[in-house]
């Protein structure tokens, strides 16, 4: 949590406003800088990210169009096929794991074994970029209305009920399952967990890494759909207002998401931690006739003390666990099991879990989906921008090419070696790729534009100059750290083996490195050298890099609609 605040101040909300403001004047053409780092390649990670993040909207529709059934079928394990008992693989971790893991992905044993297509994701994953698509039909409206949803990104006015529903769906639904959370045992040390420092965890660049993602990942930063949309605004939008407002919503929003999820972990480690110790006292019991209730939870680590001491091979026969609630906690679960683990098996603990399994689930699919729309703005814009396909053709066949190849790359994800595929394309393509990107979006403006021009434009648009937070933050704070998380995370990375969570943890084979180079490597690359490129030509032809012309489709329809 600390590190993802001194990022969300340091980090997200200079850049958030970097990139309202760097919209609001693109078009109109005035920050020409562009013209020299072209932001349009944006748009591959964009892309990149896209496919994967639909994917997990995907897994939450399966989830959806499963909670229509009491009792859930994550909530206890199926019996074999004889009918005689549990099915042992389900039997052996828990009906969530086994759900998780079998019934949903059918996950393979390593990302070698493709294990093939899994039909009922394909339909769902089909599902998801029709729902998208048809949503992106409409566009974004010309009329200078605007609405911030889901206290992320800027996007078109829908139906005044609508953005009333989608806006406060998240924030009753977390309620509930605070006040639900907070009844359960253990919750109070997950909530304690979450904001007691770590300072092995604080000196680890990979958490300052994954704090840095989430950033930009509740912000839509780097994407290129901020700039977009923010270049529908009036020129004489308060950008920095509207940034220090979306920040304070965002930063509220995560604590109080991050206490209600810390709640729910607190209550799963307790569970793990009691389970734990109960088989260690019921083995010392069997171990040594002991009748029931010899040993208890408050006095067992004073009693396994005693009998360790007079029996000592004994206690070594037994192979007894180490039952540390602290390890449990700081275990937890990463990633995509957190709402397809942990929250689930919360739900089966509250009364008409239907219900709020499907609300959960409605709540995931609506956030998810207005990340998406930032996602394809900033894929369809730049191909608009840089005329990719023939001007004649309509916003909405471009829309509808872009989420076809989409669907086609992302059926990798569809197999069952589909969930190790996405958690690669988390780890490398939506991570390195955005710091990269934040670095030259700041330097590009700040010491190849020039801070004192983009002073003056934004004193144009809102009537003052940045104060001297903006000014130390843009100039120095903001891509200072942005380049040390960088560069401690490549030695990092460099210096030990790249490993990924299967049935056994192992390295990844060798042929992956050349996928973790195509999504790190070349967007990484791209960006910075097209930017130098840009400066040679320019130099060498002696053009002004920062013409003010109206050059990309999206500033002339700005100026259109002006």
């Amino acid at each position: 949590m600390i590190p993802f605040l001194i990022l969300l101040v340091l980090e997200g909300i200079p850049l958030l406003h970097l990139e309202f403001a760097i919209g609001q004047r693109l078009r109109s053409g005035s920050v020409g800088v562009w013209t020299a780092i072209n932001p349009y390649l944006t748009g591959v990670v964009s892309f990149l990210v896209g496919m994967y993040y639909n994917t997990i909207i995907a897994w939450v529709m399966w989830y959806f169009f499963n909670s229509f059934q009491s009792p859930l079928p994550w909530s206890q394990c199926p019996v074999n096929a004889n009918l005689t008992a549990l099915v042992s693989e389900c039997a052996r971790s828990s009906p969530v794991d086994y759900f998780w893991y079998r019934d949903t992905l059918n996950t393979s044993a390593s990302i070698g074994d493709s294990g093939g297509l899994q039909w009922w994701m394909v339909l769902c994953l089909l599902c998801a970029w029709l729902v998208l698509y048809v949503c992106c039909l409409r566009g974004i409206e010309t009329t200078g209305k605007w609405t911030i949803i889901h206290y992320k990104v800027v996007l078109p006015s829908l139906s005044s009920q609508a953005v009333y529903i989608t806006s406060t769906l998240p924030y009753v639904v977390l309620t509930i399952f605070l006040i639900r959370g907070l009844t359960l045992k253990g919750s109070l040390d997950g909530i304690k967990f979450l904001f007691t420092p770590d300072l092995n965890e604080l000196m680890n660049p990979s958490t300052w890494l994954d704090a840095g993602a989430q950033v930009f990942y509740s912000f839509s930063l780097a994407f290129g759909g901020l700039i977009s949309f923010s270049s529908y605004n009036s020129v004489h939008n308060n950008c920095e207002q509207d940034a220090v407002i979306i920040s304070i919503i965002n930063g509220f929003t995560s604590v109080y998401a991050a206490t209600v999820i810390y709640s729910i972990i607190g209550f799963r480690a307790t569970e793990r931690f009691d389970d734990c110790l109960g088989g260690n006292i019921l083995a010392l019991l069997n171990a040594f006739s002991l009748p029931e209730g010899n040993i208890t939870e408050g006095n067992y680590a004073e009693s396994l003390q005693n009998l360790n001491g007079t029996f000592p091979e004994i206690v070594r026969g037994l192979n007894l666990k180490t039952c540390d609630l602290q390890t449990f906690l700081s275990q937890g679960v990463e990633g995509t099991g957190l709402a397809f683990i942990v929250f689930t098996e919360a739900i089966t603990k509250m009364p008409v879990s239907p219900l709020w399994s499907i609300l959960f689930f409605i709540m995931l699919f609506c956030l998810g989906l207005s990340t998406m729309f930032g996602s394809i703005e900033g894929v369809v814009v730049p191909l608009q921008d840089l005329n990719i396909f023939p001007k004649r053709w309509p916003k909405e066949a471009i829309t509808g090419i872009v989420c076809l190849v989409s669907f086609i790359v992302a059926l990798i994800f569809a197999q069952s070696s589909g969930n190790y595929w996405l958690a690669l394309f988390d780890s490398f393509a939506g991570s390195i790729p955005l710091l990269v990107i934040a670095f030259c979006e700041m330097v590009a403006v700040v010491y190849i534009y020039g801070i004192d021009r983009f002073n003056k434009d934004i004193e144009f648009m809102i009537g003052h100059k940045p104060n001297i937070f903006w000014q130390v933050t843009w100039r120095f704070i903001s891509p200072l750290i942005v380049l040390v998380i960088f560069i401690f995370y490549f030695i990092t990375k460099v210096s030990s083996n790249v490993t990924y969570i299967a049935w056994n943890p192992s390295s990844y084979p060798a042929w992956i490195y050349a996928i973790i180079f195509i999504l790190a490597g070349i967007p990484s690359l791209l960006v910075p050298g097209m930017a130098i490129f840009k400066l040679i030509q320019t130099c060498c032809c002696n053009k002004n890099v920062y013409r003010a012309e109206v050059d990309t489709v999206s500033a002339k329809v700005q100026m259109e609609i002006s």
